[in-house]
């Protein structure tokens, strides 16, 4: 039976709507999306590039947690209520994807609640 369990990341939306920040199932892990909360605080900044690089921060807590790194994320879909928001993001994005290439969609859509202005969601594969 492979290994499937849930990784938390202690915001208060994981137990409000049900959730969990990621979850490993065998060698897959399935994350979230995930904004640019900082979730100890519950803070969140009013620009995309610092909401960018708090969700990073948040993704790279739970693939650590995971047993990944960025190096190990196969799949990335970025989530924007404003299509004009995402190129400001690119080079803090790049910083952390330019070397592993993996495959990214991004979608512009409504989110959750007014003040997210990005939202990322990965999927990774644990190393043997």
């Amino acid at each position: 039976m492979t290994e499937r369990r849930a990784i938390l990341s202690g915001s208060p939306f994981e137990e409000q709507i049900g959730y969990a920040r990621a979850v490993v199932d065998g060698d897959r892990v399935h994350m979230s999306g995930t904004t640019g909360f900082d979730y100890t605080t519950m803070a969140i900044s009013d620009d995309v590039v610092e909401q960018a690089e708090q969700c990073l921060r948040n993704i790279e807590a739970a693939l650590t947690e995971a047993g990944c790194t960025f190096a190990d994320v196969v799949r990335v879909r970025y989530l924007l209520p404003e299509r004009a928001d995402f190129e400001p993001c690119w080079p803090v994005l790049r910083r952390r994807f330019g070397d592993v290439r993996p495959a990214a969609t991004m979608l512009v859509c409504g989110l959750a609640d007014p003040r997210m202005k990005i939202e990322i969601e990965v999927d990774a594969r644990r190393p043997a």
